[in-house]
């Protein structure tokens, strides 16, 4: 009798330890990937200027409500510890709903055919690079890389410079 209550106690007590150390990996892991990318909620025109004055690219999410790997993106991908400070430095982030307001407009101007449609256009307006679909962190990351050295021009040496 004594042995089955001891039993009992026991598994009792590594229940709850097992919960109490599950809680805090799950508190820790929210603290480490606080970190998100900041969208800002300035209006296209007002982006493209603060790119041209920062000389940055922007980043832009192509999205609608309905979209559920948009609302997957923003709920994961877009708070991935590494892609989000690599973006908040590296560009303007700017996310825009294509079916309402100036995204409409932008929609047809940049060719959005699906969703989520991800961007990265230059400080003049060019779009540089397309993604379509759900991505997540690392491939986001792969994406802005290839990205900015696809922009970067090329440092050819031909016969002429010597």
């Amino acid at each position: 009798m004594k042995n089955q209550f001891f039993k009992y106690h026991l598994l009792v007590v590594c229940t709850m330890v097992v919960t109490i150390i599950s809680s805090f990996n799950a508190n820790a892991q929210q603290s480490t990937s606080g970190q998100e990318i900041k969208f800002t909620t300035k209006t296209y025109k007002e982006v493209l200027a603060a790119a041209k004055t920062s000389h940055k690219k922007i980043f832009v999410d192509a999205f609608a409500t309905w979209c559920s790997p948009c609302k997957e993106l923003h709920k994961t991908t877009f708070k991935d510890a590494k892609a989000a400070p690599y973006f908040n430095k590296r560009f303007i982030n700017y996310t825009v709903d294509v079916e309402k307001g100036e995204g409409i407009g932008l929609a047809k101007t940049w060719q959005v055919e699906s969703l989520p449609t991800l961007l990265i256009i230059d400080e003049n307006g060019k779009v540089i690079a397309n993604h379509t679909g759900y991505i997540d962190g690392k491939g986001l990351m792969q994406f802005a890389q290839e990205a900015a050295e696809s922009a970067q021009p090329k440092n050819r040496k031909g016969a002429s410079n010597k």
